[in-house]
């Protein structure tokens, strides 16, 4: 009986332990790409706004997200294949963007996670995703190309 107590604290402990591995972007990008893959839009989702205290004030933007997110099923893009990082910039130590190319049969959609670490802890700053990859592309392509002729 006596054994009870301690299994619930060390339980409590490595639950901690575990929820503070995951407080740097990069984990919490890696858990929320898993949660994706496994459990869908929803769980992911919920589960990296959970960082946010103050994500309730947006609770109307977020659960338009997810149906959005949802919406982006097989039937529309295919299987998910994959991901790769397309930048990452940071703001001094505190506040960090990644952007990730996330591959689907039919096409790369871009998923681009904020995070701002205001006192000890990171925070998701924003989650966004679009499908502009490749026009911006075929924009930055043009530009490029406008420069090399100028430089002749």
């Amino acid at each position: 009986m006596k054994k009870t107590p301690f299994a619930l604290l060390l339980c409590l402990f490595l639950l901690s332990s575990l929820n503070s591995l995951a407080q740097n972007p990069d984990e919490l990008v890696k858990k929320f790409f898993n949660e994706y893959e496994t459990q869908g839009a929803t769980v992911s989702l919920d589960n990296l706004y959970e960082t946010n205290p103050w994500v309730n004030r947006n609770a109307d933007a977020i659960k338009n997200l997810k149906t959005q997110l949802n919406g982006m099923n097989e039937d529309l893009v295919g299987k998910l294949r994959g991901r790769e990082l397309i930048v990452r910039k940071t703001l001094g130590e505190s506040f960090v963007l990644m952007s990730y190319m996330v591959k689907f049969d039919r096409q790369p959609i871009r998923f681009t996670f904020e995070f701002y670490k205001p006192k000890d802890k990171w925070i998701l700053f924003a989650f966004l995703f679009d499908d502009n990859l490749d026009d911006e592309l075929e924009e930055a392509a043009k530009i490029h190309m406008l420069k090399k002729l100028n430089d002749n």
